[in-house]
């Protein structure tokens, strides 16, 4: 492999490394010293150190460019010490492993071949002259991922394309400053350095390891140029790392335009946020915003009403009985995810452009201020060549005057008179000083009794129509709902509809009439809003990540598209994992047809990393094309399949195989059950026998150990060891309930072990026996 004298030599370089790493170091906690103490200066004197006059409007003007100068004197100290605290970051990471690999490159008309060292981030000699290691993301380090030895070529932003040739590929394991292990490598990333990382239990939270990453995995972070990458990759194929590199690429590329703010990431779940949190502060990053659609739906729609998640409409689907009104739910839910259900809102708006608006009163004390009749009739006397959020924008402001007149009139009333002599004298100073605040005019005083009652009479009104002003702001003067529902009611623009719509109808206003939005129903709401009250475009974001992309409907897709018009977006899934009821034989926003050619680009992961080798084989049988998915030679047990007679000896059997599991050094252990419901119900029947954890929908995060969890809420994530707790046919009994199987049983990197009350899912029946051990 290699001889004594060269890995003599490795380590040298090393302990060079690490004694320029410390010299850094000391400089940068001398400066930071200092940088503290000017802070801590410029904070104690600070107003010593402004002149404040405010007699004349020169000296305002020249008071605040004081005042302006010392707080950007403040500003820049402050973040020089943000810098300096970020960089002495990054020294200590690189101080215990500072660097992976390493090329050495002869480039076409050069003499030396330049020896390239590859890190989490770039390090320069003590002049700042030469790099001794550079950033994973810099251009030149893209020949460690994509070439083996021979011809190779790298983008440069200014010189174009760089051509040679690699002489050497070499991997090292560092720890703690000593060298562990080197090796040299072909085309991929060594196998050896996958199989310690692989081999490793699973962290609660996500690794980043970029010393790991295949040319396939490089091609989705390095991807430039189109306004849309999308990734379809199986179960374990290093997806959602990629993505998370992708994003620490981004802003190292374009780190004097792009910052973490202004990229978002769409993931599954809270849990799954608190998973992957950890990643890009690993690479020397700011964390980017994250946040689920739900959380969005929910910001805009549960002040007002009673909406429903993906995981309670999981949950119906998942648990009800396949009686009339479950078949019906179930075709609502695919069609109302649908394109074409997009169009017919389409239609809907055309005619609520002509007639059908509804409006709700504005009323005050009890009486009707402006009738629903009248502001329809308003609204419906502005020009109809006008679009009609222009339309409700004109009808704002003419509410507004209105209001304007109201309070005026109201001023006049008995109720106004009341509660000036119900003022006490405190409250009577208060609303005193505001008017004085108002008018400016700090020598009035209350000689004019008739002017006294006027200005108070003016202060008591406008204090009562505030929230009623708010409401009109918040254009809850538009009967959405009402709107909404009308909608179902409509029939005139439903001709071509193939399908049971009459019932689809009459089910979803038994939901609306208890101000209940169904999950399918929140991104057509939503969208219907937008289309009334005008797009809520989000402009300031610049880079969209969709991860778990499979569960997204065409329907939210286009939303999405809407609310961030001018993002790159990257879109991650598995079709394999497509769980919800939308997703069935339906079309999904990760195939080709989804997009124009030429603003897309499409890559394809068939490898599996996660799980062993046996899992793979075993999970890949499940699935149809599941041929197609490639399994990383890393060994382990087969899985198992146990089947027992009675729901006592199915918890007997649960606890031995947790104790064998644990003692197998296992951290991180899952007993993934079908529903939220049957995940409760285990989890208060063996609480008291074993230290477990149950994850509901609310949970933000979780730690190593035993938990129960739904299987929906287990995508994205990884554990040591799974356990199926029961997979018998009468719980997996439906075909649409193969990709859930699928999802849970990939979770597991080491052990999967299936747990039968009674005969086995029929679901499994096609595995081939020799792919696992049945008990």
């Amino acid at each position: 492999m290699t001889t004594n004298n060269q890995w003599s030599i490795e380590q040298n370089r090393v302990d060079t490394i690490k004694k320029v790493i410390e010299s850094k170091k000391a400089s940068l906690e001398k400066n930071t010293g200092h940088i503290k103490g000017d802070i801590l200066e410029i904070r104690k004197n600070f107003w010593n150190d402004v002149t404040v006059n405010l007699d004349e409007p020169d000296d305002v003007i020249e008071t605040y460019a004081s005042i302006k100068q010392q707080n950007e004197l403040l500003s820049e100290r402050e973040r020089s010490q943000g810098q300096i605290q970020k960089q002495l970051k990054i020294l200590n990471r690189l101080h215990d492993s500072p660097y992976f690999g390493r090329i050495d490159f002869h480039e076409d008309d050069e003499a030396e071949v330049d020896s390239i060292y590859i890190g989490i981030a770039s390090l320069m000699d003590q002049n700042n002259e030469d790099f001794l290691i550079y950033d994973w993301r810099a251009p030149i380090s893209s020949l460690y991922y994509d070439y083996g030895l021979g011809a190779a070529t790298y983008k440069t932003p200014g010189y174009g394309d760089i051509t040679g040739e690699i002489k050497l590929k070499r991997q090292y394991i560092i720890r703690n400053g000593l060298l562990k292990g080197m090796f040299d490598t072909g085309v991929t990333i060594g196998d050896e350095l996958l199989q310690e990382v692989l081999g490793n239990n699973a962290n609660t939270q996500m690794k980043s390891i970029v010393a790991t990453i295949q040319r396939e995995q490089n091609q989705i972070i390095r991807s430039e140029g189109k306004k849309y990458l999308v990734v379809q990759g199986v179960a374990g194929s290093g997806k959602t790392s990629a993505a998370l590199q992708r994003v620490a690429y981004l802003l190292y590329r374009y780190r004097n335009t792009l910052q973490a703010e202004q990229i978002m990431l769409f993931s599954p779940n809270t849990m799954f946020n608190s998973y992957v949190s950890t990643v890009l502060p690993e690479l020397g990053e700011e964390n980017m915003e994250q946040r689920t659609l739900q959380q969005y739906i929910d910001h805009r729609l549960g002040k007002n009403y009673k909406v429903e998640d993906p995981y309670g409409q999981m949950e119906y689907i998942l648990s009800e009985d396949e009686d009339t009104a479950y078949q019906i739910r179930k075709e609502g839910i695919r069609f109302k995810a649908s394109l074409a259900f997009k169009d017919l809102l389409d239609k809907f708006v055309d005619i609520l452009s002509r007639e059908g608006m509804v409006f709700k009163n504005i009323s005050f004390r009890g009486e009707v201020l402006i009738s629903a009749d009248y502001i329809k009739e308003k609204f419906y006397s502005f020009d109809q060549s006008f679009s009609i959020p222009n339309r409700i924008h004109l009808l704002f402001d003419w509410l507004k005057k209105e209001m304007k007149k109201l309070a005026k009139i109201e001023r006049n009333k008995d109720w106004v008179i009341e509660e000036m002599q119900l003022l006490d004298k405190e409250d009577y100073l208060e609303a005193f000083k505001r008017i004085q605040q108002k008018q400016k005019n700090r020598n009035s005083s209350f000689d004019d009794h008739e002017q006294e009652e006027k200005m108070l009479a003016k202060e008591i009104v406008n204090r009562k129509f505030k929230p009623i002003m708010a409401r009109v702001k918040r254009m809850e003067f538009i009967d959405h709902l009402a709107i909404y529902k009308q909608f179902f009611n409509e029939t005139k623009f439903m001709e071509n509809t193939t399908m049971n719509w009459e019932n689809i109808c009459i089910q979803t206003l038994e939901s609306l009439q208890k101000k209940v939005i169904a999950y399918e129903d929140t991104t057509p709401f939503l969208y219907l809003m937008d289309q009334i009250e005008g797009r809520k475009s989000n402009t300031s974001i610049r880079h969209i990540f969709i991860d778990e992309a499979q569960d997204y409907s065409p329907f939210q897709f286009a939303y999405i598209k809407q609310l961030f018009p001018h993002s790159q977006m990257t879109i991650l899934g598995d079709y394999n994992q497509a769980i919800y009821s939308h997703t069935q034989n339906a079309p999904s926003i990760l195939t080709k047809e989804m997009y124009g050619e030429d603003e897309t680009e499409h890559i394809v992961l068939r490898r599996s990393y996660r799980s062993t080798r046996p899992i793979v084989e075993f999970t890949m049988e499940l699935m149809k094309g599941g041929e197609k998915i490639e399994p990383f030679n890393r060994d382990g047990a087969l899985p198992t399949i146990q089947k027992v007679e009675s729901v006592e000896d199915l918890h007997i059997q649960l606890l031995d195989r947790l104790n064998k599991m644990e003692s197998n050094g296992h951290k991180t252990i899952a007993i993934i059950c079908k529903t939220a419901k049957e995940s409760k119900r285990l989890f208060e029947s063996i609480k008291e026998q074993a230290d477990i954890r149950l994850i509901q929908k609310e949970t933000l995060s979780y730690d190593k150990g035993i938990l129960i969890i739904p299987a929906y809420l287990a995508k994205g994530i990884e554990f040591d060891g799974v356990i199926l707790f029961n997979v018998s046919n009468e719980v997996y009994k439906r075909e649409d309930e193969r990709k859930l199987l699928y999802t849970a049983c990939t979770r597991a990197m080491h052990e999967l072990h299936l747990l039968s009350l009674g005969e086995k899912s029929k679901l499994l029946d096609d595995i081939p026996e020799h792919t696992y051990k049945m008990i």
